[in-house]
């Protein structure tokens, strides 16, 4: 069966228990816009904590995700009692939660964020629950807190906002965008900002209309002070005539969204993490240079800004790929697709072939093709496309080519290992990356020469 098979299955095993079990949340929001959605929740009425284990028991093993408040996991599905909050200290952890299964539906919908995930449905009965109007919110593409006197006790709806805003193209209320502005953020951690951010950046057809907004609330300032310094930053019109830097990487944003569909999920995150960060070395190096507004080696002093911002959202790595290289790697390089394609003599293979050293080509275009477009239109990023089918032509799209010479021949060779071992490899790769030694034989004869002058063996 289907989760959704499944979560009918058991409203009817609820139901002749004597209760009644609701689907809730994101899944119901979902299907009233026309989404699909796999992640299904179900809140159980009038039935025990207790008596609802053992009717979920014939569904397949039960988990425990919260004891305290009563969430079992089986089959995918979430099932929880309605929950009482009451609202302890700061933090998401500060709250005391008690499963109450005598709750109505429309008091345990109070406890949600907005009223379009507020809304429960019935799917015996065919019937939803809406006591807060988020049907006609949704109609309205209005995002509306449920209850403004509990709003701010868990201030990661702010960014919540912020992704929602995003990824649906909702308007916040003006009262719920008053309430973020006043709601403190500094209790929040840093993979829980980490969560929203990631949705907004990977979930939203245009992530700018989130970080627009975030600006707006003071999310920017409080949280990101080096996205903040972006406003207001000049830009040479003639290159830049779309307005300052923060304009433009809100564009740049949007594009590499466009460019991040048929990479792997790691890639993806790396990609809009190196657009959101591609710029950050513009407040400390711009000038007016001769009458014109330059920001001089800006790649490479954007290096320490990004840094400080994937600390702030603890981003390292992702099932093994080293996110945080290629961020970094796009933001000190972001600028040498277009160099190499002005280069006089131009870029030789070599050239390529060390830049993959220092970051993933394939990333790197897409991040430079971006940048080109996002600067407000009427510019010819061709080079961008040239970049990237010489280094797929090269192989090191990916990585640089892997030594043809290693030390185990040097070994082989009577060479004792020690220190001089690596700089023998050193200098016979170098050459292979300039194209001089182009396959195993050559490197290896190199290498027999310089061990020999050098007196190793």
């Amino acid at each position: 069966m289907t989760p959704y098979e499944t979560g009918v299955e058991i409203c009817r095993t609820v139901n002749t228990a004597g209760g009644r079990a609701l689907i809730v949340g994101g899944w119901v929001r979902d299907r009233l816009m026309g989404h699909s959605s796999k992640d299904i929740d179900l809140e159980v009425f009038g039935v025990p904590a207790d008596r609802l284990r053992d009717l979920l028991s014939a569904f397949g093993s039960v988990n425990t995700v919260g004891e305290s408040f009563t969430v079992y996991k089986v089959c995918d599905i979430d099932v929880s009692l309605p929950r009482q909050e009451s609202k302890t200290g700061r933090g998401h952890k500060g709250f005391a939660v008690r499963g109450d299964p005598s709750m109505t539906p429309d008091d345990a919908a109070r406890r949600r964020d907005f009223t379009i995930n507020a809304i429960s449905w019935d799917p015996l009965a065919d019937e939803y629950i809406d006591p807060f109007d988020g049907r006609g919110d949704l109609q309205r593409r209005v995002l509306r807190a449920v209850d403004r006197s509990t709003f701010g006790d868990d201030s990661l709806r702010v960014l919540r906002a912020v992704q929602f805003a995003a990824r649906f193209e909702f308007a916040l209320d003006e009262a719920t965008r008053a309430l973020c502005r006043t709601i403190p953020l500094d209790d929040l951690p840093a993979e829980r900002v980490w969560g929203e951010i990631e949705k907004l950046l990977l979930r939203a057809r245009r992530p700018s209309i989130g970080f627009a907004l975030a600006l707006e609330l003071h999310v920017i300032e409080r949280l990101f002070p080096e996205l903040q310094a972006l406003v207001g930053c000049p830009q040479e019109p003639e290159w830049h005539p779309e307005g300052d830097v923060w304009v433009h990487t809100l564009l740049v944003i949007d594009e590499a969204r466009q460019r991040i569909e048929d990479l792997p999920y790691p890639q993806q995150v790396a990609l809009m993490l190196g657009a959101v960060c591609h710029d950050l070395g513009k407040p400390a190096t711009t000038a007016f240079v001769d009458g014109r507004i330059r920001s001089l080696e800006h790649e490479e002093a954007g290096v320490p800004p990004s840094i400080q911002l994937l600390d702030r959202l603890n981003v390292h790595t992702l099932g093994g790929y080293d996110v945080r290289r290629d961020v970094l790697g796009m933001v000190a390089n972001h600028l040498k697709p277009g160099m190499f394609a002005k280069a006089n003599p131009p870029a030789g293979d070599g050239a390529y072939r060390r830049l993959a050293q220092k970051v993933d080509l394939e990333l790197l275009a897409r991040i430079a093709k971006s940048d080109c477009e996002g600067r407000g239109g009427g510019f010819d990023c061709s080079a961008m496309d040239r970049f990237l089918e010489r280094a797929r032509a090269l192989g090191v799209q990916h990585a640089p080519p892997e030594p043809l010479v290693k030390g185990r021949h040097l070994i082989e060779l009577g060479v004792v290992p020690g220190p001089a071992i690596g700089e023998v490899l050193r200098d016979v790769y170098e050459r292979q990356l300039d194209g001089s030694v182009a396959d195993f034989d050559a490197a290896l004869d190199l290498a027999k020469r310089v061990a020999k002058e050098r007196q190793l063996y």
